[in-house]
């Protein structure tokens, strides 16, 4: 029995969930069309160069929930997982994810996509466990503003070990399953880091380390 962590976005998805909300709001017009494309693109470059600012980008991603009732949004989010997340869950993706059940490992998603978005999804893969930037959450309306530290680049390893001592759990046999140079400060303190479908910064890295190199896409 170990602990198995996978990030989310073009690992266990082939996709980009964060991305794919924001283009889904666009699409349904619940937001400025042209304007919320344009900075959702823009922020999804940072990430990928590696460049991003986490807090400026989820306070662009968490304005619309103060926009919008909250019973709409949670409907609209209900369709966007229908129409746009579902069909991006691989057959290898629910392999894996099955294989690390049948092990009996604790399985633990962690990712720097909001949980407003991420929660649903983690509850679709099985997964019982999720770290993601929490949306705070105030007198049944989001604010706007998170609760603790985001779960991207170094704050994944202190949310991680945040969680780890309230779950009176360790990293000994740990997995990490990503895709993106971004996570390298928590591949580098498990036991089994496994790079799937990496960027070329990790492809590097983990062919230098000689670290596994997957594929789980559709």
């Amino acid at each position: 029995m170990a602990l198995a962590i996978f990030d989310l976005d073009h690992t266990l998805l082939s996709g980009d969930s964060d991305h794919a909300w924001g283009q889904y709001l666009v699409d349904r017009n619940l937001v400025d069309p042209a304007d919320h494309q344009r900075r959702n693109d823009y922020f999804y470059e940072q990430y990928k160069a590696g460049t991003l600012d986490i807090h400026e980008y989820l306070n662009f991603a968490l304005k619309p929930l103060t926009e919008h009732p909250l019973a709409l949004m949670l409907e609209e989010r209900n369709t966007f997982l229908k129409e746009r997340i579902t069909p991006l869950i691989s057959q290898k993706s629910r392999d894996l994810i099955a294989k690390h059940k049948a092990a009996g490992d604790t399985l633990l998603i962690i990712t720097a996509t909001n949980g407003f978005v991420t929660y649903p999804i983690a509850e679709i893969l099985g997964i019982e466990h999720i770290i993601a930037p929490e949306p705070e959450f105030v007198d049944g309306a989001y604010t706007g503003g998170i609760v603790g530290i985001p779960s991207f680049q170094h704050g994944k390893v202190t949310r991680l070990n945040d969680w780890l001592e309230q779950q009176q759990l360790d990293l000994q046999g740990s997995y990490f399953y990503s895709d993106s140079h971004n996570d390298l400060p928590l591949l580098e303190v498990v036991d089994h880091p496994v790079a799937v479908d990496p960027d070329d910064t990790l492809k590097a890295r983990a062919q230098q380390q000689g670290w596994p190199i997957i594929s789980l896409c559709l």
